[in-house]
């Protein structure tokens, strides 16, 4: 595995000498020491970005997309390494990195390779004798910063659409977890990209992000992360006015009529919940049930959750694995602990596994509370298998509840009733909303929030446009010299 940081095509050590261990979150043993890259690595990748940039912007488009699509053939070819790497590295259970995360990142480099040829621009009609038409032009060097719960398929998601509209990137992945992305910069390497289009620089967000955010030759941050750090990147990015691009956090609500099919309704509302240990800022964290389905719901849900197979992520029968740090371990215990001063009632789980074979890892068993819409864990981002339950009786009622925090990332609802099913997704504040289904994504539908989730847009024509910058030119197509003054 690579261990250093990627600068200029080249894996090079950290200029201080530093390195930070990385833990296999299994059992809390060391897998590797990585270079740990502070401002003036940092600084060296930024300058390699801007080198790079007339070059690579100037490149044929069509030119540009091939190297993206020899890296989704790369990414595929490399299946079975990548999705153990991953799984070593954050725990996801080793199924789903195979069937989700590797098919996923390849995917995304494939949509926006065969995008980077058909971005095009606009003809504006304007009064007769002139012509103005709009060209999209890359933004220049962006900085890019991307959390620990979906390292390798966040890779993609940023850099794709970057690469693919003319930019040059910096990478700053989590700390916790650097070695997919470092994989992929490999790869990178190996089909051609120019040295310096790519640079990844894995360090501390207080550090190496924080002087991203601010580098006066970064045209752009883009950030996935807490709401309280993309608070932070917007003060940092002030000193240059730089483009900025937040995917924040979600508290997903994901509500049951009485008219909803109860069987697809208990399995999407586990994936929506437990899928990759609930370490999804789209996770569907809160439960909101009709009163008149509420006992059976309830009965039926925690059978499931009870039956999930916790356990080594390397097993290809683990369903769920352990979360992605001691620390973050300990911060979904303690929203037990809250929920319980706040007069919760745990109704599962609420604590670590009992099996002596997990018990150095970051584990903690599938947990579901019933709680107040008000009480701190239906309003704060758990960021774990941790789901909660609330009921209601009135369709308003439920929208309520719905849009009562300040998070718009994700939402969902289960209901036959096409009527509602518009009206609902019109009136949910949220950037996505899923019908009869729920955490649905796909490289060519837009992906971003609202209100404390951030702004912006990951995936689709959506991302392209946030990776270029609109220019509008008017040419005088009769070659005459208007009057000085329009009469």
């Amino acid at each position: 595995m690579q261990t250093q940081l990627f600068i200029d095509g080249r894996f090079v050590p950290a200029l201080s000498g530093e390195t930070l261990a990385v833990m296999n979150p299994h059992d809390n043993s060391k897998i590797a020491d990585i270079a740990l890259a502070g401002k003036a690595d940092v600084d060296r990748a930024v300058a390699a970005a801007k080198a790079a940039f007339p070059k690579w912007s100037r490149m044929a488009a069509m030119e540009r997309g091939r190297l993206l699509l020899k890296l989704a053939d790369a990414i595929e070819a490399n299946t079975e390494r990548l999705a153990r790497l991953e799984t070593l590295d954050t725990g996801h259970p080793l199924r789903d990195t195979r069937l989700l995360d590797v098919p996923r990142t390849a995917a995304t480099f494939r949509y926006f390779g065969g995008m980077a040829d058909k971005f095009e621009g606009t003809v504006i009609p304007v009064e007769q004798g002139f012509l103005n038409y709009l060209l999209r032009e890359p933004v220049g060097v962006v900085g890019q910063v991307v959390p620990w719960n979906f390292p390798l398929m966040f890779t993609s998601w940023k850099m794709a659409p970057a690469l693919a509209a003319g930019n040059c990137v910096v990478m700053k992945p989590a700390e916790l977890t650097p070695l997919s992305s470092l994989a992929i910069a490999e790869l990178m390497a190996e089909v051609g990209f120019p040295p310096g289009v790519v640079n990844i620089v894995p360090g501390l967000g207080h550090v190496a992000g924080q002087h991203l955010a601010e580098h006066p030759d970064v045209s752009k941050i883009a950030f996935t992360g807490s709401t309280a750090i993309g608070r932070e990147i917007v003060r940092a990015s002030a000193g240059n006015l730089k483009k900025v691009q937040l995917e924040l956090g979600g508290k997903g609500a994901n509500i049951v009529f009485e008219d909803a099919n109860l069987s697809a309704v208990i399995q999407g509302s586990a994936f929506a919940i437990f899928h990759n240990q609930g370490q999804a800022c789209i996770a569907g964290s809160r439960l909101i049930v009709h009163r008149s389905l509420a006992d059976e719901f309830a009965e039926r849900f925690i059978a499931l959750a009870r039956s999930i197979r916790v356990g080594n992520p390397l097993d290809p029968e683990t369903e769920m694995g352990p979360l992605t740090s001691p620390q973050h371990r300990d911060r979904v215990l303690a929203y037990v602990q809250v929920a319980r001063e706040q007069g919760g009632e745990i109704l599962l789980g609420g604590k670590a596994p009992s099996e002596p074979a997990l018990a150095n890892g970051c584990y903690v068993e599938p947990t579901i509370v019933r709680a107040k819409p008000t009480d701190r864990v239906c309003q704060e981002e758990v960021f774990g298998p941790f789901v909660t339950i609330n009921t209601f009786d009135t369709e308003d009622e439920a929208l309520a509840i719905a849009n009562g925090t300040e998070y718009g990332l994700g939402a969902g609802f289960w209901t036959r009733d096409i009527q509602r099913a518009h009206r609902l997704a019109r009136d949910i504040r949220s950037g996505m909303v899923w019908i009869n289904t729920y955490k649905r994504v796909s490289p060519a539908s837009p992906f971003g929030g609202v209100g404390a989730s951030g702004y912006g847009r990951e995936m689709g024509f959506e991302a392209m446009r946030e990776y270029t910058q609109a220019k509008s030119v008017w040419v005088n197509v009769d070659a005459q010299t208007p009057p000085w003054y329009p009469r």
